[in-house]
């Protein structure tokens, strides 16, 4: 209960050692505002930071490496394949407010040998051999029910967040398996906001890496 005759507390050192460590953090980000998250990309003050930043938040993940994890459907951020958009504001967005990607189960309505036929189809248009009877009765089903995400030719809708399906870049694995289970049962991928962890000064940063 006592004051002390210098009036120290653990609470006041914390404040103290808090805002000293806030202006010196204000002072190397006051010059990166400026920049667009592009060029904070080739700016090694702003590469650091980012990528400590991402290692503190991201990597668990996304991996310290940033290639994935295909058990989570949490995409390589390395490969320049991006569900939604790889532009500075739109991968900002995605680090702010996240992503709610959904993909709707087909199993009730295809059956185990639409399931096959769709993932043969799917798996051909990444150029990986399938019997030719499944491919194309695939392609048939896969006209019918996945073109108004995935599109005609197969190639993804970053609006939707639906994956291009011709380049053999997997969220969740590219085996027929896999795929087949991605059919059959549907995912549901989700990227957490971190507008309530990270500022956008951070955020920026995380992005620009």
């Amino acid at each position: 209960s006592s004051q002390g005759l210098l009036g120290w507390t653990s609470h006041g050192e914390w404040q103290r050692d808090l805002e000293s460590n806030n202006a010196r953090l204000e002072t190397k980000q006051q010059p990166l505002r400026s920049l667009s998250i592009p060029q904070l990309a080739d700016n090694a003050a702003a590469a650091t930071i980012g990528h400590r930043l991402y290692l503190d938040n991201c990597a668990a993940c996304h991996g310290s490496e940033a290639r994935g994890n295909q058990a989570l459907g949490a995409p390589d951020l390395t490969d320049n394949d991006w569900l939604y958009g790889g532009d500075g504001n739109t991968l900002l967005a995605s680090i702010l407010d996240g992503r709610n990607g959904a993909m709707p189960p087909w199993g009730d309505a295809l059956g185990q040998e639409g399931v096959n036929e769709v993932a043969s189809y799917v798996l051909s248009l990444g150029g990986t051999q399938a019997p030719a009877d499944w491919v194309e009765a695939g392609k048939a089903r896969f006209e019918m029910m996945c073109v108004a995400c995935h599109g005609a030719d197969g190639r993804g809708n970053p609006t939707l967040g639906a994956p291009n399906l011709t380049d053999d870049v997997w969220l969740y694995g590219g085996d027929f398996a896999s795929v087949a289970a991605s059919i059959r049962h549907g995912r549901n991928g989700v990227m957490p906001a971190w507008r309530g962890r990270l500022d956008e000064d951070q955020a920026r940063a995380v992005a620009a890496w």
